[in-house]
């Protein structure tokens, strides 16, 4: 884990006050293929574990919140790692908020393609997808008005990238040096950057409009004496995303511009979720989903990977005693037609304590697919308490 600013917070703790929750668990994949590269292995297991304390005082104008997460890996020394996901000092008044310390912020509603998502740092390390992300120290201060929510934020420390070492799967070759990333700003990981955004809502609709200025969480990855180097420049965005519940009908709709030093870009992606209540009379639910992302940058960037894509999915909700879920997706892209992704993800409650995760992914062999031998299941044993 990299530098984190000190946070240090007085303030007076009783039991009785202090909550305590977490899990931990254990968590294996199975690749489907044998490895690309000699350093690789067939499957990998790991032990991972997060704590959440919670402690609220002055009639719940104050609060503090702690979450620290460590994940131990068999074979990828780089996927062992530890962060703090939350440590944060909440103060609220009547008409503002105030957060001090680490935090978690996610903006945006689509279900495949973030784009307006940009506050914390992706843990690609954790889990390939987007959703783990690393704590990020920040000032967020929150102005609630009538026409909506206005959120400042000072962000005063950056977080790299966290990436598959030499004994991971999931990687491209060379596998991506971290030791060596460069910076556009001198100041490197301690450039203080800075965030707004307005979100307001009313009747059917979320609309959300924002504002980011730092250092880009987003990577270009160099070739330089034989490895890829992360580089991470300046970067300017505006961000817009907007969302509807019309009936059975949710809407949804991100849009981005975003300058460098380099180039300047847009990107959109939008789509709908329809839900099937109570489907043959049960009390499951379906739901089917469909996004399109279009990027202006089209092929030309590789790290791009929703420059012209469908994603179509479907989600099944039982609604039962052990909250069973089932959802099934498939990203394709439209440029290359035998570039495509497949992903399924299940869970299901045993008890009140325990759930079991099962994930498979499936890519396709298409040249342009750096990840076509890594197919894989993972399967997920977690324990909440």
């Amino acid at each position: 884990m990299k530098k984190l600013l000190p946070l240090i917070v007085c303030l007076p703790l009783s039991a009785s006050a202090l909550e305590i929750n977490g899990n931990l668990g254990i968590s294996s994949l199975i690749y489907q293929h044998a490895p690309q590269y000699s350093e690789q292995h067939r499957s990998q297991t790991s032990a991972f574990a997060e704590l959440d304390l919670y402690h609220s005082w002055n009639d719940e104008r104050d609060s503090l919140r702690f979450k620290p997460y460590v994940r131990l890996d068999q074979h990828d020394s780089a996927r062992t790692h530890a962060d703090i996901r939350e440590l944060l000092w909440i103060h609220v008044a009547d008409d503002w908020e105030l957060r001090t310390g680490i935090g978690k912020v996610f903006w945006g509603v689509n279900e495949a393609n973030h784009l307006v998502d940009i506050i914390n740092q992706d843990d690609l390390v954790d889990d390939m997808s987007d959703d783990p992300k690393l704590g990020q120290p920040m000032i967020n201060l929150s102005l609630v008005r009538d026409w909506g929510t206005v959120d400042l934020f000072v962000l005063p420390g950056f977080r790299e990238r966290t990436y598959a070492g030499e004994q991971g799967r999931l990687r491209p070759n060379p596998a991506i040096d971290t030791d060596n990333a460069s910076f556009e700003s001198h100041a490197k990981e301690k450039h203080v950057d800075f965030a707004l955004r307005w979100s307001h809502s009313f009747d059917e609709y979320d609309l959300g409009l924002s504002y980011f200025n730092g250092t880009g969480r987003d990577p270009r990855l160099q070739q330089k004496n034989g490895k890829l180097i992360p580089h991470y420049e300046q970067i300017q965005q505006l961000g817009f995303d907007a969302q509807a519940t019309l009936d059975e009908w949710l809407w949804k709709f991100e849009a981005i511009y975003r300058k460098d030093a380099q180039e300047s870009f847009a990107a959109a992606s939008g789509g709908f979720e329809y839900t099937f209540v109570g489907l043959f009379d049960s009390s499951a639910d379906l739901g089917w989903l469909m996004e399109y992302s279009w990027d202006d940058r089209g092929t030309a960037q590789q790290q791009n990977i929703f420059q012209n894509d469908v994603m179509i999915g479907w989600r099944l909700a039982m609604n039962d005693a052990e909250s069973s879920e089932l959802l099934l997706g498939m990203v394709q892209d439209l440029d290359d037609t035998d570039s495509r992704s497949l992903q399924l993800e299940a869970s299901r409650r045993f008890g009140d304590n325990i759930k079991l995760n099962l994930e498979w992914r499936w890519f396709s062999d298409s040249p342009s697919q750096l990840l076509a031998e890594d197919d894989h299941v993972q399967l997920s044993l977690t324990y909440y308490y």
